[in-house]
């Protein structure tokens, strides 16, 4: 599948976190032709298992999670939704945001914001909170409350654009890396290997990192390889280690990541030629990889992912060469790595 179509297909599946089933479902329908078996779980991951045929085989594990961040409706104002976060959202980001309400069918808001005009004096210079804010839907009082439920979800209302080489949308975070795990299996096709595979596409991960643990206790994996987005550098984060967009895959070096399983693929991306740079982890990654690498006895974890500016908005952006140098190292590495060793 073309990536750009892929990426756009995954941006546009709304399902933020604890609402996931839509973006489950279309995993499981992406992973099934690479699998012997797909299933979904009680926490709502996707499992894909790609069995080698061979009596006690290693296990490794590849981990992107599904869920993006959103929003849950909790009361009323007059006609306006009162609405808690899901996941990291940044307040500032919010006034004026349009909004997706996730009715049948979904009905479209956007987050009130006093004009210039009429704020009073030092207003603007004020930390918002979300709880100080509305969603407008247009509707009256009695219309807005029979029409959305308390406890329905919402997610950004934006959809995919170029933005000269880049590309731009919601959801990125973490469907970009799904999309890279798609390619790698795409590249790999039919190729034999002495090991089991399992992809987990994980829900709750905005949210405590909730589910990877459970979704990989069944098969005590031998390896894992967690995907996740990294930080793109721009002009104002001077003060983080923020990598170029258009710079590669990210290796996360750290205490969640094996060093000798790194090291080795890091050596297969120099070798490969696969555009990468190097992040340093020194505390807990905020990923999958933190809770997967105490799954029973512990499981041999590396980190990977592509540079992203504007994490947690509606415009989330990175370079599809990116994505595309993520399914190049996951597919090498399938193929390189002694998993037996």
């Amino acid at each position: 599948m073309d990536l750009t179509e892929l990426l756009t297909k995954l941006s546009q599946t709304d399902a933020p976190s604890g609402f996931e089933a839509p973006a489950a479902n279309l995993a499981a329908e992406l992973l099934r032709p690479y699998a012997d078996e797909v299933k979904i779980d009680a926490l709502g991951s996707v499992i894909a298992i790609r069995r080698c045929g061979k009596a006690d085989a290693k296990r490794v594990l590849i981990d992107a999670h599904i869920d993006e961040i959103g929003f849950i409706v909790t009361g009323y104002e007059g006609g306006f939704l009162r609405f808690a976060p899901l996941g990291g959202v940044d307040a500032r980001i919010l006034p004026a945001s349009a909004m997706k309400i996730l009715t049948e069918p979904p009905v479209f808001g956007v987050v009130d914001v006093l004009p210039p005009h009429v704020q009073a004096s030092g207003d603007a210079d004020k930390a918002l909170k979300i709880e100080d804010l509305y969603i407008d839907t247009g509707f009256a009082p009695d219309e807005v409350e029979a029409q959305i439920p308390v406890g329905t979800a919402a997610v950004f209302a934006s959809s995919p654009t170029a933005l000269g080489g880049h590309f731009t949308a919601k959801a990125f975070d973490d469907r970009a890396c799904f999309a890279a795990v798609i390619l790698a299996l795409e590249e790999l096709g039919d190729a034999k290997s002495d090991f089991d595979l399992i992809v987990t596409a994980t829900s709750q991960e905005e949210v405590g990192r909730r589910s990877a643990a459970a979704a990989a206790f069944e098969f005590a994996p031998d390896y894992a390889i967690i995907v996740d987005v990294d930080h793109a550098k721009t002009p104002d984060s001077k003060a983080h280690q923020g990598k170029p967009i258009g710079s590669g895959v990210v290796i996360a070096r750290g205490v969640n990541m094996n060093r000798a399983f790194t090291d080795r693929l890091t050596e297969i991306a120099r070798a490969r030629g696969i555009p990468h740079t190097i992040s340093v982890e020194p505390g807990d990654s905020g990923t999958n990889a933190r809770v997967l690498q105490t799954v029973r006895a512990g499981v041999a974890t590396a980190l990977l992912g592509v540079p992203l500016k504007y994490m947690h908005s509606p415009s989330e952006t990175l370079a599809l060469s990116d994505v595309e140098a993520l399914g190049h190292l996951l597919c090498a590495a399938l193929k390189e790595c002694d998993f037996n060793a």
